[in-house]
Formats: structure tokens, C-alpha cells, sequence
């Protein structure tokens, strides 16, 4: 086969643009969204732009190199707000249509994110960190050296810690400071704090009517101990808060039916941990009642597709009709993302499933069509308008001059018998300019999670391997999601059990059907729960000639006292804390097999992941060394358990890079 295309490489990272949040217009015959790419300085650079329904024309609405996202008309269409941290933080931005110069609208100290508009448009309605004694309308920024200094000054003093849960990956170290709801008089220019307790607000919606708003938090006493994550209700005139929900689940993405007599949800109550599938809730305001409308689905709500070129937020639902009688949301299913109709009987529709990647849709209530963002596996992302009447047309064009330029490998779907009998799903990619006599390496690439999915969505790493002349094979064993309960629910308290030998199944597949696979030239790799299935692989057989694991887990030991989830991520999915059973973490734990590596193995790890932390592959590193094991040990400075998705882009291609050069050197 002889490649009309170029090879895809690590570099092409920095040419794929990234479409996100499309919003439609107020109109229904445009929409706004966001393009984020990577610039000349190798930052993320993200702009907002309109296009009209009719026309592959678009327009663009802010210039600045900075990151302006988060777009939000109001509801008469003459006003954009939107968020940007082109004044250093991130603040909001207030812009007319009739064209002109953006408004700086907040200078918050810490910053202001998300805006959403009351339904009349008197109102913007955004999240703020605050700390407990801030007043709201005497918030003034601080200029760039002021914030340099106070983070200096910071650097300098000890860190008094009295909370369970003083850490985490995104946000690193924790301070008193919590997210509160504020609330913009677009007339006044006031600012009205409407949360003020010590906890995280999250908004979620706000009523037709503008004299009530949802949130979810926890607001317990006992909060720190807890993952759970309630429903409430604050009036805006009053500021009295109502809980909604009895505190024995977590709630998420609530929204007001159109007469805000009813609210719809996602949500679960931990039945199975965080194996636990999204239920669609529906709550009655009057009489209190939830209803479970997804009772019978056995499908996982929302997004949970696996990618390496995603950024930026987009809808996934559930998301009212105007006559209230349906709910629209994504699911994820068998591989693939769609977007589902159901009525207030639970009776569920297909609206659209093509076996790809819906990440994000919007919804108007007069033409009742959508916008639906959409990525395949040789495409990243485009927005697509389908009709009322399920007519389904292509209107954006991204990424048409990389696409026309580079070959991309277009996955084979398999499906293979475990030896227990059980269906696993998986694809494998070709390798470029494929020639079927000739006899090809072969990487075997392990999702993390392990709750999540691969699937039929764009995956630039997948590609490059491809591209560098080896055959790739991922797949879902068990644990993953878009399979059903059972399913995902089926690696907690086994890892290392069922899930390896899911794996070991599915390459035993491929080397048996596939001739051109060299099976002594054989490749592992995988991040997180992945990077900890690469460390088990290594430890229990030798028939992998090169192994990477990435921000891995090597010992459940350690792993939880030092992760910032470990405390209660550790008996979620293996059954015990440290103090429960220390013999049988250490026995699920990759470090206690080392002896067993012969295997070459590399190690990638960010130096700030608080997620899966360095010392984990600290210590893998140096029992292997000190076992004069061939092992090397890339750490990324100032990189978190995100490298590989949203790192800084000069650290992505270089871990591409030293993924390739590990293969190259021993495949």
C-alpha cells in the first residue's frame, strides 16, 4: 500500500484545532463555540467565533493569545459574556454584538469563571474562590507583580494542614478559599454573594422565574469524610438554601423543566463505589418526589470516552423540550457516544449514534434541532446540525488542510472471547503504508480509569504509533464503562485478575488472526489504571520485549496515604484500606513482583501528579535499578496526572517522543 499522505507525527499536536461548547443562538440560525489550538509560544491559545446555520463562514469574536472560553449570549442576543484570563486571572468579559471593545465586568482577586444568564437576562450568574470574610463588591485584581510577590511570599511559609482532603491533582494545594455563587445586576452593575457556607458550590441552573438557583454541595458537618454531593435550592431575594436530596449520593448537571415545576438530573447513590453507572433523575418541586427514569437503561449517562486531544467543556445533558414531555442527553455505549431522547415514562430513543464520538451538543427550543460536536477516529472534531426531522449535515470544516495532508489509520473493530467467556470489545489499528506480507511490531495500549472507555473517537497517540510502523491493539476489559453495571463493576477487588488476563486474551486474539503481527517484537503501554496494568503485565510474564508506563501505581501501600484520592479510592476498588489488610494491598501491588521484570521498561511521570504521585514511580524505579533491571525514568517537571491531555504542549510531544524512542529502540 503506498501512502498518497505524510505520517502523522509527535508535532502534529500543535496543528489540530479543538472544537468545544457549541451554543446555539438566541435565533436558532447560528451558534457560537470555542476553537482552542496551540500557538507559536506553545500555549493554549482559545478564541470564540459564530457561524451562521446556512454559511461555512465564520466569525471570530475575541483576538487576544489568552484563553477565552466559556461563551454565553443573552437571551435577547445582544450581549456575549464569555471568560478569559487576559488580565492574568480569569475574569469575565462582557461583549456587544453590534461589535466594539470587550468589558472587563469582574476584577475578583482569585478570578471569576462559568457565566450563565438569568432566563430574562437581568442577571449573570458566575462562580467565585473567595475566602469568608470577602465582600463582593470591594473585590480589586491584583496586577501581575503583586500576584508574583504574594505567591513568593507564600512559597516561603510552612503549610499548617487540618483537612482530610487538602490536595488535589487540577488544583494542587488547598487554601481556606471556597467556590461561592455570585450573582451580576446587569442595570446596577452590583455583585449579590448568594453561598456563603464553608463549603464548594457548584451552579447548576437557574429558574425561569430568576428567584431561585440550584447548586450542589455538601454542606455536612462531616463534609471532609464524605463523597457525597447534594441538591439544593437558595432564593435569590432571601438567600435561604433548601436541600433537595438526603445525602446519600452525589448529584450533577440539574436543570429547571421550562415552568420550573420539575428538575431533571444526573446523579447516583455510590451502590457500587465509583464503578457506579449515572441515573437520570427527575424531582416533582411540589411534592418532593425523585423519580429514576433510567432504572432500566443499564447504560452509563454522560461522556466518559477516552482521548488525548479533548479540551474544552461541552453540554452532554439531560436537557428539557420545551413541552417538558422529553429529556435529551449523550450516553456511552459499546464504543461509541450518541445522543438519546427519553420521555417522563423512561422510554428511551435514539436521536443519534454513527458508532463515533459525540462530545458535546445544543438544543433550541423553537426548531428543535441541535448542534452536535462530533469526533471519529481520523477526524478530531466538527459540529454537525441535525434537524427535527433527524437530518443530519456537516457545517464546520476543522482541521481540513492537517487532514488532507497526513494518512490516518482507520480502526478494525473486534470483538473477543475471554476465557471465562465473556465479550471484550477492541480495534486495532494498521500501520502506515501497510503491506500485508511484511511482518510488523505491535503495541498493546492499556486506558486508565479504570472507569472510562476507548472508543471510536480521535486519539492522537493511537495514530502516531500507527504512523511510526507499529500495529496497535486497545480494547475494554472489564472495568470499563459502556458495557453495563456488571460490567464495569467487574475489576473492583480483582485487579490484576480477570482484567490482565481480559488483555492477554485480547493479544492472544490478534496474533492468532493476524499474520503480519511479529510476534516476537511485542509493546505495552498505559497510563494511571493503565500505567498500574503495564507494571502488573511486566511482573507476570515476559512476552512484552518493551513496556512504558505512565503516572502508574506501583504500590497500593503508599498510594493511599499520598494521593489525593487514595484515602477512599483504595477501598473502592480493591476492597481494603491500609489498616484493613496490608497483605493483600501489597499483593495487588506491581512493586512486590520487580524480581519477575525482564522486561525493558521506561517510566514517564509529572514531578506535581497528586493524582497517581511520583513516588510511585520512584519506587518502581529504584527497586528495578537496584535489581539491575534495564529501566529508565523520565520525570516532567512541573507536569500533573493531565500530562498527556492537557499538559503543557512542549512536555506532551516530548513524552511522545520518548514513547516512540523506548519502541524504536527494543521493538
Amino acid at each position: 500500500m503506498i501512502e498518497s499522505k505524510r505520517a502523522i507525527q509527535a508535532e502534529d499536536l500543535t496543528k489540530i484545532e479543538v472544537y468545544s461548547d457549541p451554543q446555539f443562538l438566541p435565533s436558532g440560525n447560528g451558534f457560537l463555540y470555542v476553537s482552542t489550538t496551540i500557538n507559536d509560544e506553545q500555549e493554549y491559545e482559545a478564541q470564540i467565533y459564530s457561524q451562521a446555520l446556512k454559511k461555512t463562514v465564520k466569525k471570530q469574536w475575541t483576538f487576544t493569545s489568552n484563553k477565552n472560553i466559556h461563551p454565553r449570549i443573552s437571551p435577547d442576543g445582544t450581549k456575549i459574556v464569555y471568560q478569559s484570563n487576559k488580565s492574568g486571572i480569569p475574569q469575565l468579559w462582557l461583549l456587544s454584538t453590534d461589535g466594539g471593545e470587550a468589558q472587563q465586568i469582574t476584577t475578583f482577586k482569585n478570578g471569576a469563571v462559568n457565566p450563565e444568564w438569568s432566563k430574562d437576562g437581568r442577571y449573570i450568574i458566575f462562580t467565585a474562590s473567595l475566602d469568608k470574610d470577602d465582600d463582593v463588591q470591594q473585590q480589586k485584581e491584583q496586577s501581575e507583580e503583586e500576584r508574583k510577590q504574594e505567591k513568593e511570599e507564600t512559597s516561603k511559609k510552612p503549610l499548617l494542614i487540618k483537612r482530610l482532603r487538602y490536595k488535589s491533582d487540577a488544583q494542587g494545594f488547598h487554601d481556606e478559599k471556597r467556590s461561592q455563587i455570585v450573582l451580576y445586576d446587569i442595570d446596577t452593575k452590583a455583585f449579590i454573594q448568594l453561598t456563603t457556607a464553608d463549603a464548594d458550590h457548584t451552579y447548576q441552573d437557574i429558574s425561569p422565574d430568576g428567584k431561585h438557583i440550584l447548586f450542589t454541595a455538601n454542606l455536612n458537618s462531616e463534609a471532609d469524610y464524605e463523597l457525597t454531593n447534594d441538591l439544593y435550592i437558595v432564593n435569590v431575594e432571601s438567600k435561604k438554601v433548601n436541600k433537595l436530596t438526603d445525602g446519600n449520593g452525589s448529584y450533577f448537571q440539574a436543570r429547571f423543566s421550562p415552568s420550573g415545576t420539575k428538575i431533571a438530573c444526573f446523579g447516583h447513590e455510590q451502590a457500587y463505589a465509583g464503578a457506579t453507572q449515572s441515573e437520570l433523575y427527575i424531582f416533582d418541586r411540589q411534592s418532593g418526589n425523585r423519580l429514576t427514569l433510567s432504572e432500566h437503561w443499564d447504560m452509563q449517562l454522560g461522556d466518559l470516552m477516552i482521548g488525548d486531544t479533548r479540551l474544552g467543556d461541552s453540554e452532554t445533558g439531560p436537557i428539557w423540550s420545551t413541552d417538558e414531555k422529553q429529556l435529551y442527553f449523550i450516553a456511552t455505549y459499546y464504543g461509541a457516544t450518541g445522543l438519546y431522547q427519553t420521555n417522563l415514562q423512561g422510554e428511551i430513543n435514539v436521536l443519534y449514534n454513527e458508532n463515533n464520538h459525540v462530545f458535546g451538543f445544543s438544543y433550541h427550543e423553537e426548531s428543535e434541532g441541535f448542534i452536535l460536536g462530533v469526533s471519529t477516529p481520523t477526524d478530531p472534531c466538527n459540529f454537525y446540525y441535525l434537524s427535527k426531522e433527524k437530518q443530519l449535515k456537516q457545517i464546520t470544516d476543522a482541521n481540513k488542510l492537517l487532514l488532507e495532508e497526513v494518512a490516518l489509520s482507520e480502526p478494525e473493530a473486534m470483538t473477543i472471547t475471554a476465557k471465562d467467556g465473556w465479550e471484550i470489545q477492541g480495534w486495532l489499528l494498521r500501520p502506515y503504508g501497510f503491506q500485508a506480507e511484511k511482518k510488523y511490531p505491535f503495541v498493546l495500549e492499556i486506558h486508565g480509569g479504570p472507569h472510562a472507555m476507548y472508543g471510536q473517537t480521535f486519539f492522537h497517540e493511537l495514530q502516531l504509533l500507527a504512523a511510526k510502523g507499529y500495529v496497535v491493539l486497545y480494547t475494554n476489559p472489564r472495568g470499563s464503562h459502556g458495557y453495563g453495571q456488571k460490567f464495569v463493576d467487574a475489576c473492583r477487588a480483582d485487579y490484576g485478575g480477570k482484567d490482565y488476563t481480559d488483555l492477554m486474551s485480547a493479544v492472544d486474539y490478534v496474533l492468532e488472526k493476524y499474520s503480519f503481527i511479529d510476534k516476537e517484537r511485542l509493546g505495552v503501554t498505559g497510563g494511571s489504571y493503565g500505567g498500574f496494568m503495564t507494571n502488573w503485565i511486566v511482573g507476570h510474564t515476559n512476552r512484552f520485549k518493551a513496556a512504558v508506563t505512565q503516572r502508574s501505581i506501583s504500590n497500593w501501600l503508599s498510594f493511599y496515604g499520598v494521593s489525593d484520592i487514595g484515602f477512599f479510592f483504595t477501598k473502592w476498588e480493591l476492597g481494603h484500606n491500609l489498616l484493613d489488610d496490608p497483605k493483600k494491598l501489597w499483593e495487588f501491588s506491581p512493586l512486590k513482583y520487580a524480581e519477575n521484570v525482564e522486561t525493558p521498561l521506561l517510566i514517564l511521570h509529572g514531578e506535581l501528579d497528586f493524582r497517581c504521585p511520583i513516588e510511585q514511580g520512584e519506587q518502581l524505579f529504584i527497586t528495578l535499578k537496584h535489581l539491575k533491571k534495564e529501566v529508565e525514568f523520565v520525570r516532567f517537571p512541573g507536569a500533573n496526572h493531565e500530562l498527556s491531555r492537557s499538559g503543557k504542549p512542549a512536555l506532551r510531544i516530548e513524552r511522545l517522543q520518548h514513547i516512540c524512542r523506548w519502541f524504536e529502540t527494543y521493538l
